[in-house]
């Protein structure tokens, strides 16, 4: 699968390139600032675009802004932020314009080249991987109704979905059985009051509404 890359630090740039070619990503072109992620992305339709949240000129959000237009513009394409700080509006931002191959991860995750590969490699099959410390950051803030009604385990399996997390990988991660996982989400879904739908399509709004992003 073809990458493109998006980071004004060239150290840092190289070193992305060989964690994504480690984890079999062919990286097809690397940029420093969003206009050349954009004709970059223009060139090679990759299938994973990797992006610095703040590039130049003005080291804000560029890399938001960036993600936002390749997404408007080629739908579907696989989109990670990289930030060096918790900065949770940009993946609500990123989130609420589309809910499936998206992530925010802090760069600091890359010295775990292995959890860095599984959550880039779930995000370009169509997944979401969020930082743990973005959904740990998120369930000290959102403490109003109707999450308020979730117990600490449901919030804890909640705040593995928002993570990515498979019905396998939450159950693994908590040391519970698959089914007691399958319990907890449906309890989940009754007290966030979601309609009924298909079973990923539920789980994108559950994850929505604890990062506050739906516009519903």
């Amino acid at each position: 699968m073809r990458a493109v890359i998006a980071e004004d630090s060239v150290l840092l740039r190289v070193g992305l390139a060989k964690v994504l070619e480690s984890g079999g990503f062919q990286v097809a072109a690397e940029a420093g600032d969003a206009a050349g992620l954009l004709a970059a992305v223009a060139e090679h339709r990759p299938g994973l675009a990797l992006i610095d949240v703040r590039m130049p000129p003005g080291f804000t959000d560029e890399g938001v802004r960036a993600a936002m237009e390749i997404r408007r513009r080629w739908p579907g394409t696989p989109v990670v932020l990289l930030s060096q700080y918790v900065e949770e509006r940009y993946a609500a931002d990123l989130l609420s314009a589309n809910t499936s191959g998206v992530g925010y991860l802090l760069k600091q995750r890359v010295a775990d080249v292995a959890d860095f590969v599984a959550a880039v490699r779930r995000v370009a099959d169509g997944g979401t991987a969020l930082d743990p410390q973005v959904v740990a950051q998120l369930l000290l803030r959102r403490d109003s109704d109707p999450l308020a009604r979730l117990t600490p385990r449901e919030r804890e399996v909640l705040g593995l979905m928002a993570e990515g997390r498979s019905n396998a990988g939450i159950a693994q991660a908590l040391v519970v059985s698959e089914s007691a996982v399958a319990k907890h989400i449906n309890n989940i879904f009754a007290k966030l009051d979601l309609p009924v739908a298909d079973a990923d399509h539920r789980r994108v709004l559950a994850v929505l509404r604890f990062l506050g992003a739906s516009r519903a």
